[in-house]
């Protein structure tokens, strides 16, 4: 089975986005992108939920488009609706046993792209094998958590941890 990561940029105080889905706080170029870039290379596949598809829209995204033409990329969502013929796949809710079942039919790793509520319920019953985190030098205070709340601890081991110039904070994580 293929690993899912979740691989994100984040607020010291725990944020993806700030306030209506500010994300102007957050570095857009530059080595911590440069890297993000070259990682989203090796991802095949790209889950996420609907307001993170959605929230392409406001960068020039179309209705069907897929953001990443590299990878398959699947949508989860019961109220999405996209052209016949899209880029991508739009499916409802999935249970976890569909999830493990996409990674593990995955060409290679899958890319967990934003969504603080998609990413907790993905948390919450373990189905992402690891977190990368760019940890920006900001508090956002509002916005789009990393994960919605997750009613159980979980515990994962740090493996990398990498600083950059402009203050970012790379750190990775496996369950």
């Amino acid at each position: 089975m293929h690993p899912i990561i979740y691989d994100v940029a984040v607020s010291v105080d725990g944020f993806i986005s700030g306030a209506s889905g500010d994300i102007s706080k957050f570095a857009h170029e530059g080595p911590v992108v440069d890297d993000y870039a070259k990682r989203l290379q090796a991802y095949k596949v790209a889950i996420m939920g609907r307001k993170t598809y959605e929230f392409g829209y406001r960068f020039g995204l179309e209705p069907g488009q897929n953001p990443y033409p590299h990878m398959k990329t699947v949508v989860f969502s019961d109220a999405l609706e996209v052209p016949q013929g899209s880029e991508v796949s739009v499916c409802s809710r999935p249970t976890p046993d569909e999830i493990r079942a996409l990674a593990r039919n995955a060409d290679g790793p899958v890319y967990l792209c934003g969504g603080g509520d998609f990413a907790g319920w993905m948390l919450e019953r373990e189905l992402i094998n690891r977190i990368i985190l760019k940890r920006a030098p900001c508090v956002l205070g509002i916005g789009t958590t990393l994960f919605r709340a997750c009613a159980r601890p979980i515990s994962m081991s740090r493996v990398r941890t990498e600083t950059y110039a402009n203050g970012y904070l790379l750190e990775e994580f496996e369950a």
